[in-house]
């Protein structure tokens, strides 16, 4: 009897390891690795946000939760340099978005709201994030709606997220991105101070300190020709009354993101070394570093000492983005000298933004060629397609529209009343209060970069579907408009 308790024992003490090893996979150490999906939640929270350069409190030893997440989007007009204007869309109204911080094994309600002043329809791709689309595919929102969801943070690390709706490079270039913060179990070791920091590529109509609002240049973002790259959102976001701040002695801990749209950033701070950087912010930790690369849509960790008192300079090592385009902050470090370390003058302000960067127009070149269609059938055939990827969002599969928030396609009698009307908006865009079919709609149709032949394919489709007008659009009649 005394045998068959031990044996039982030894059973069972197999059954509870296996729960917690399940799927028994391995380790470069050969170590069996947590199934972190299996990880218990106890209790609900609800979650500390930030704006930049603030992070919320650490994890410390906290168990796993069930950590609710409310965010509001917000498209919001604000300074990008001085004399500058530019609407952003923001993630809790701040560029990067606001900083979300989590343990490994929480569960995550996302809850995801669209204000009911914006004019576009958003939603959010968290890299944290096991499933479709980083949860973009469960968090599309209309204005004045919102939408909950649910996501297990399986792997620790800094992750960025942003806007997947269509056209994505435009959402995110003008300024929807942040960053989500999933610490190991037992959290991150101790520091004294630690901030957060993103950079962004944006693009303008004007060039560098062209006064007045500014709007956003498509046709530079694909060029990948950025008037401005910076950290937290604007110019001077973290320059004089804005920098951030340390004790000589202190080590701090800087979490960096990169929102793109576009370009790598070598992310340097002039006189530091950093101690460690977890490099893509993932597990993988390298030492006495002087820059660290981080890519669109990426993320590092960095963690230094500050020995000597001093205003130390972070930039894209990139330089010309630095002095030229406004990728430049500091850290004001006060203290004692070290004469040890460090015993020259130090003289303040000898980095400064230079400003002023000299741009050319990119050429317009000629148009792309496209497939011209032989025939009606043909066009209707090639317009769905054209539909599908950059209409579907707002208009639905059926051209119904979104209540409240973007006008029916579908028996519509504003569209049907004026075909050189629907031509000119899809070439132009178009803001401002319309009625459709009885109804008052005020919401913002994008400028669509489409050939003559796409435009006069996707219209003729629509004209030809949901009982429309049967009109058939041309690319002559598309090219007079255009010109």
């Amino acid at each position: 009897m005394k045998y068959i308790k031990q044996i039982l024992g030894i059973i069972l003490l197999s059954i509870g390891v296996g729960i917690i090893f399940s799927s028994c996979t391995e380790g470069d150490s050969g170590k069996p690795m947590l199934d972190t999906s299996l990880i218990p939640v106890s209790g609900d929270l609800e979650a500390e946000l930030t704006a930049p350069p603030n992070v919320p409190a650490p994890i410390g030893h906290r168990s796993a939760k069930k950590v609710k997440v409310n965010m509001v989007i917000l498209e919001k007009e604000a300074e990008m340099s001085d004399g500058v204007k530019y609407v952003y869309w923001t993630f809790g109204g701040s560029v990067p978005g606001s900083f979300i911080r989590t343990r490994v094994g929480d569960e995550v309600e996302f809850t995801l709201k669209n204000h009911p002043d914006n004019k576009l329809p958003h939603n959010i791709d968290l890299h944290a994030v096991t499933g479709p689309g980083g949860g973009a595919t469960s968090s599309f929102v209309a204005p004045g709606h919102e939408v909950t969801f649910s996501f297990k943070t399986l792997n620790p690390g800094l992750y960025v997220y942003h806007c997947a709706t269509a056209p994505v490079g435009m959402h995110i270039a003008n300024g929807m991105y942040g960053l989500i913060l999933v610490e190991p179990a037992g959290g991150l070791p101790e520091v004294d101070k630690e901030y957060y920091i993103m950079q962004g590529d944006f693009y303008t109509k004007g060039n560098y300190g062209e006064p007045g609002l500014q709007p956003f240049d498509m046709q530079k973002a694909i060029d990948e020709d950025a008037d401005y790259v910076v950290f937290n959102g604007k110019v001077g976001a973290l320059t004089g009354d804005n920098a951030i701040t340390a004790k000589v002695g202190e080590t701090v801990r800087l979490f960096v993101g990169n929102g793109g749209p576009n370009l790598v950033s070598s992310f340097h701070v002039i006189g530091e070394i950093f101690d460690k950087v977890s490099i893509e912010a993932g597990s993988m930790v390298n030492e006495n570093v002087q820059t660290t690369l981080i890519p669109a849509g990426g993320a590092a960790i960095v963690e230094f000492k500050v020995d000597v008192p001093g205003t130390f300079i972070i930039v894209d090592h990139s330089i010309f983005r630095a002095f030229n385009k406004g990728a430049l902050g500091m850290i004001k470090v006060a203290g004692d000298d070290n004469k040890t370390i460090y015993s020259g003058t130090q003289i303040e302000g000898i980095y400064l933004p230079e400003g002023g960067a000299i741009q050319s127009m990119p050429g317009t070149g000629p148009a792309p060629k496209a497939e011209k269609a032989s025939t009606v059938d043909r066009q209707i055939e090639m317009g769905k397609q054209v539909y599908a990827k950059t209409c579907l969002a707002c208009h639905q599969a059926e051209g119904q529209g979104i209540a409240n928030a973007f006008p029916p396609l579908a028996n519509s009698d504003y569209l049907n009343a004026n075909v050189n009307r629907s031509i000119s908006i899809v070439l132009k865009g178009k803001t401002g209060e319309i009625t459709v079919n009885g109804k008052k709609y005020n919401s913002v149709m994008t400028a669509q970069m489409l050939t003559d032949e796409e435009v006069a394919n996707v219209l003729t489709y629509i004209y030809n579907s949901w009982d429309n007008n049967k009109s058939v659009v041309t690319p002559a009649m598309v090219k007079k408009i255009r010109n």
